[in-house]
């Protein structure tokens, strides 16, 4: 019988490898992958009208070799600027709720109870009800609150109501949700009020909610008691809710002064989205709330409370540390803080309202009276080469290093919305560089 011998080979490291590379490339070579890796387009279209994905647009214009420093009167965050420095209580709590070492934890989802019963306190002193820890839900700024409030509204059928010109993420986020847009007319002569005819043709029996922004962004109008008690009688007669969009709320400087729309909770549900944001000129400590100014409890009847809840389950909070520090920044911030910016706004607005008048294709037919913002109406026919608004924006940019924002980012095209809250004498060398470019492009 013939011996049979085994030989067993001690694997090696480098042919093993090698060999393993020669299948792959066989297999390569053979058929090629079939990847089904796909982007979401939905995400990609509504992004584009952001904001943020403008102002990107204005910044890739800027002449980089323009020694002038560049002026940004195309978004609102002053925090940049030395006059708008945040009160320093607000600091000095942030800084005790650090050290504490407290802090380093996950919150509830609906956030801390201190912080919650802090902001319940703070909106309850301009309402003829009190408010509960259990009525507020903290957020990481206005833009999540918005986020949560659309996505609890997205069912399928509904839509809602928005101001045209508006803050433009409230489309981008009820695009992304799949949630019907329907917009009604802000009227500059009547110094941008709601067009309630507009708003009641356009309601039906899926409409969710109608936004009010007040003070307003873009239009810097602060809308009248008297003017609001309308809005909340017509949203209660078409059976739907209001978004009290609030983030630049106390910020009024006119003649009208800030109302919250809460006041007319026995009216018609309200949900104020609000934020430390602008009053405190934080934006970057991403601070914000959801409070149901709602004392008949209609959102918790039909489930809009549930489902703010079941969001959160879903969704993050702001970091403790921030939640831990609000009772003491409500509680310690001196009113002189608050008069102080007040102040500035006032004087910043009128510059911008008279230098303004200086500048012959543009129009502003409302004087701010709150916010950081106001619309000017551009005047194609007094220019040449100049084809719209996004065109007289991006070329604003690259020959005077001012940024502006062109109306159609904000629903109103051949318009521009501008904001006054930086420095003064940056505000006026923008606006000298903004006439002299109108100057130079004007029709001979």
């Amino acid at each position: 019988m013939e011996k049979k011998t085994f030989v067993f080979i001690k694997p090696c490291l480098y042919i093993f490898p090698f060999a393993l590379y020669v299948t792959h490339n066989k297999t390569m070579e053979g058929q090629s992958a079939k990847w089904i890796i796909r982007g979401n387009e939905l995400l990609d279209e509504t992004a584009a009208t952001s904001i943020r994905s403008y102002l990107n647009m204005l910044y890739d214009q800027v002449d980089k070799d323009d020694q002038r420093p560049v002026v940004p009167l195309s978004h609102g965050d002053p925090s940049a600027f030395s006059c708008f420095r945040t009160s320093p209580e607000a600091v000095d709590a942030i800084v005790r709720a650090v050290q504490s070492a407290e802090f380093n934890s996950y919150a509830p989802i609906n956030g801390i109870l201190p912080a919650r019963r802090a902001v319940a306190e703070y909106i309850s002193a301009d309402l003829p009800y009190n408010l509960s820890a259990d009525d507020v839900y903290l957020t990481a700024g206005c833009t999540q609150s918005i986020e949560v409030i659309l996505s609890v509204l997205a069912r399928p059928g509904a839509n809602i109501l928005l101001p045209k010109p508006g803050y433009p993420l409230y489309e981008s986020r009820a695009g992304f949700s799949k949630l019907e847009v329907r917009h009604f007319d802000l009227i500059p002569e009547k110094g941008w009020e709601v067009d309630l005819e507009s708003v009641e043709a356009l309601a039906d029996e899926n409409t969710a909610a109608i936004v009010i922004i007040s003070p307003g962004n873009p239009c810097g109008n602060v809308f009248s008691y008297q003017h609001l008690n309308k809005v909340a009688e017509t949203a209660r007669k078409l059976g739907i809710f209001v978004i009290a969009d609030e983030v630049y709320a106390h910020l009024a400087f006119g003649n009208n002064p800030y109302v919250p729309m809460g006041e007319f909770g026995s009216i018609v549900p309200v949900l104020s989205l609000g934020s430390i944001s602008k009053r405190w000129i934080v934006p970057g400590w991403r601070f914000g709330w959801i409070a149901a100014c709602d004392p008949n409890g209609i959102l918790k009847k039909y489930g809009i409370v549930d489902s703010i809840k079941s969001y959160f389950n879903i969704s993050s909070n702001p970091a403790t540390f921030v939640q831990a520090a609000i009772p003491q920044i409500f509680e310690k911030t001196k009113d002189d803080f608050f008069s102080k910016i007040i102040n500035i706004m006032r004087e910043a607005a009128d510059v911008f309202h008279e230098k303004t008048k200086e500048i012959p294709c543009v129009t502003c037919p409302h004087k701010p009276d709150g916010s950081m913002f106001a619309m000017v109406k551009l005047n194609l026919s007094l220019l040449e080469d100049i084809s719209d608004d996004t065109d007289f924006c991006l070329k604003l940019a690259r020959e005077e290093s001012v940024t502006i924002l062109p109306g159609v980012a904000v629903g109103l095209k051949n318009w521009l919305r501008i904001t006054f809250s930086i420095e003064p004498e940056s505000l006026e060398q923008g606006l000298d560089r903004m006439k002299a470019f109108c100057q130079r492009h004007s029709r001979k």
